[in-house]
């Protein structure tokens, strides 16, 4: 997701984001260094360099530092970027199992009912556009019980 432009706002202590399809805050404190108290942020721009996916920001003090576009979204606990990280770390997971399973590649393939490019897709982590129910159905071949455990957040 790309950053259209960012706003500093000192007296909320948090910038404004803008991005194509809505304005999300990121607080001063989540910041890495951390804003000491008295510096002020006096600048703040969209960065070429991050790929328009992060900004810079400059301190009175000199200081600088940038921030990435998932850290704004795993702030603000966007949904699909929520999705596309679980779908993330089950790819991984059934990337390890297909390599330690006993079961041939082309067996696994036969029992999803897929083609192997399919399956390759699969298992491809950069690909997003896979639903949850086909990496359900590869790890359930694979001998695997997935549990989405449900609890409140800790402080």
């Amino acid at each position: 997701m790309k950053i259209r432009k960012v706003s500093p706002n000192n007296r909320k202590k948090a910038f404004e984001v803008k991005t194509p399809t809505k304005t999300l805050l990121f607080p001063y404190a989540k910041l890495d260094p951390p804003i000491a108290a008295g510096d002020r942020v006096i600048k703040a721009f969209v960065d070429k360099e991050l790929g328009h996916e992060g900004f810079s920001y400059v301190l009175q003090s000199g200081r600088e530092g940038s921030v990435h576009i998932e850290q704004i979204l795993e702030y603000n606990q966007d949904p699909r970027y929520l999705r596309d990280l679980l779908l993330y770390k089950l790819t991984l997971e059934a990337q390890k199992r297909v390599e330690t399973s006993p079961i041939a590649k082309r067996e696994i393939i036969r029992r999803l009912g897929t083609s192997a490019t399919q399956f390759y897709r699969l298992l491809d982590q950069t690909n997003y556009r896979k639903s949850l129910d086909q990496l359900l159905s590869l790890l359930q071949i694979l001998d695997c019980d997935v549990d989405f455990v449900v609890h409140r957040k800790s402080a």
